[in-house]
């Protein structure tokens, strides 16, 4: 399964990459990595439609355990998918910015 640090994250997010946020709606809410789409786990199979199925997708939990599960579903699937490292968690502990809400 591929995996890829924070920085590489930060540059492909910057370039517009597509990025996919498991975490569930409540975890989502209380902060997250800007401009990312949430779809929780719970929810992934019934919503795989919603995920690009060309480019790289960049999957992204809390800490990266749930987004290795995505990503290696994606990928079965024929999607070229990523887990970021360290997840949300790593990101805002990095001083980056986030953002919170529904």
């Amino acid at each position: 399964m591929r995996e890829v640090d924070l920085a590489t994250f930060e540059s492909a997010r910057a370039d517009g990459a597509p990025v996919i946020d498991v975490r569930e709606r409540d975890e989502y809410a209380q902060v997250r990595v800007p401009g990312v789409t949430n779809i929780p786990l719970s929810e992934f199979v019934a919503r795989i439609d919603e995920i690009p199925a060309t480019g790289t997708v960049y999957v992204i939990c809390a800490v990266g355990g749930r987004s290795l599960q995505a990503a290696d579903y994606l990928a079965g699937r024929g999607i070229d998918a990523v887990s970021v490292a360290g997840g949300t968690d790593g990101w805002a502990r990095s001083g980056r910015p986030t953002e919170s809400g529904a």
